[in-house]
């Protein structure tokens, strides 16, 4: 190929690798959708059905609990049938749990409802990750990444302007079955997709991996390269399980991974995202106020994420991560200092509110996208699909536990007090990054993982 010709044919293939990126990324259009889905939902449904606390807290936390068991069987599905047709798996019953919810008769059957699109989402929020960081060249795989949490607060933000247009007829059915057309529409949409290079040389389909690499990369020797290195991993003869059991290091990785979903859950956002409705009732306002203030909450969170996708490839993961915690701790701390204080004038009620958005805004920069992206960068090759399994199990499994006791937190120990625990979590999770965290900022997954099995510490793997 000539010099002429190889730059127009990179960028036809860089072009090509972001837009299949951007495709396999609406996976978490599915996931903003029914997270955001429910928020609105709630008390139109509660006051239907006539339901209290608890039960509300299991119809909005079982869709948690279900992902938790899709992540669980997500990593044996996408080694053994593809990444390709597990997010295929995904979308069927994304849609089918959708149709379910709108025509639930009684709460038990829109708690089944609730778990069957939980299973979808555990399977995709597992699989989409795992597809970027495989199919993504390393100088774009961060903002490919962070391209997924962008999808997801897009589908919180429509589902919340869904919310929002539909409260005034508060018809909680369509809320919550309209979600199956965009879910149709991803299904659709992955159908084009090409399989995952890693996986098909994983299965010793050499010729279709490097078809799929023409296509990202482009060029011939960048091609050999990449799979000159798979090939290499491919030789170690441990995987998954049997892996966890015999190397040390890979038991950190997966520690690690654990550990960063964990602390992504326990910022506090994701109950902010459920139940957005419930704290400005807690603050004063009207039904029509909280669902305009909890759209607002949803585009905030879409525009924030920008801030993200285009810093993570020029300043680095941890600075990123530094600067969204110290942002979350102190609008959590003033909004519980708010709730304490008493909230009586429309100005301590906007004061609040935006400092409320300050916390979505910490969130949505840094650990909402950079966590999902560490988790997919940090696991060694043959261990991968075990070691995101491991953190997409903990990071539902926690989301699940924050959701259920959030309610019983706020009428236990009270609105301030509860903010104020979260806000603390916050900073323990700036020392946790000083000390285990790596910067893995342009460094390719092979290098990551040559660091890791050579027993650098965690914080140093990247470099």
């Amino acid at each position: 190929m000539s010099i002429t010709s190889a730059a127009p044919a990179a960028r036809h293939s860089k072009a090509t690798a972001i837009f299949v990126c951007i495709l396999a990324a609406l996976a978490g259009l599915m996931f903003g959708l029914d997270i955001g889905v429910i928020s609105g939902a709630q008390q139109f449904l509660q006051k239907d059905f006539g339901i209290g606390d608890d039960t509300l807290g299991w119809i909005v936390s079982v869709m948690m609990l279900g992902a938790a068991l899709g992540a669980l069987v997500a990593g044996w599905l996408s080694s053994q049938l593809g990444r390709k047709r597990t997010m295929i798996l995904g979308a069927v019953l994304f849609v089918g749990g959708s149709v379910l919810c709108g025509l639930a008769p009684t709460p038990e059957v829109l708690i089944a409802g609730r778990l069957v699109l939980g299973v979808a989402i555990g399977l995709a929020s597992f699989t989409a990750p795992l597809y970027l960081a495989e199919v993504a060249p390393e100088s774009i795989r961060g903002a490919m990444i962070s391209m997924y949490q962008l999808m997801i607060t897009i589908g919180i933000l429509v589902a919340f302007l869904s919310d929002t247009a539909l409260s005034y007829s508060g018809n909680w059915r369509w809320m919550l079955g309209i979600i199956a057309v965009p879910g149709a529409l991803f299904l659709l949409g992955v159908a084009f997709l090409p399989e995952s290079p890693r996986w098909l040389l994983m299965k010793g389909r050499q010729a279709e991996a490097e078809q799929v690499l023409q296509r990202l990369l482009g060029d011939r020797d960048a091609i050999a390269k990449e799979v000159s290195e798979i090939r290499e991993q491919l030789k170690t003869p441990q995987r998954g399980l049997q892996m966890f059991l015999q190397n040390t290091n890979f038991r950190r990785s997966v520690g690690l991974g654990v550990l960063l979903q964990v602390m992504q859950q326990l910022t506090g956002m994701n109950v902010v995202m459920y139940y957005a409705p419930r704290i400005f009732q807690g603050m004063g306002y009207d039904t029509e106020s909280q669902m305009w203030f909890t759209a607002i909450v949803g585009l905030v969170n879409v525009l924030a994420t920008f801030i993200a996708i285009g810093l993570v490839d020029k300043l680095g993961r941890k600075p990123i991560l530094y600067i969204g915690f110290v942002v979350m701790a102190i609008g959590l701390g003033v909004v519980g200092a708010m709730m304490k204080l008493g909230i009586h004038t429309h100005g301590q009620q906007y004061f609040t509110v935006g400092m409320l958005l300050v916390f979505i805004v910490g969130f949505a920069m840094s650990a909402g996208p950079l966590i999902w992206t560490l988790c997919s960068e940090i696991q060694p090759l043959k261990g991968r699909d075990f070691g995101i399994g491991c953190s997409t199990f903990t990071n539902w499994a926690a989301n699940w536990l924050v959701g259920l006791s959030f309610l019983p937190l706020l009428n236990g120990i009270g609105q301030a007090e509860t903010f104020w625990l979260y806000g603390a979590f916050n900073v323990v999770f700036i020392a946790l990054t000083v000390w285990l965290v790596p910067e893995t900022k342009g460094v390719t997954l092979e290098q990551i993982e040559r660091n890791l099995m050579a027993g650098k510490a965690l914080r140093q793997i990247g470099r």
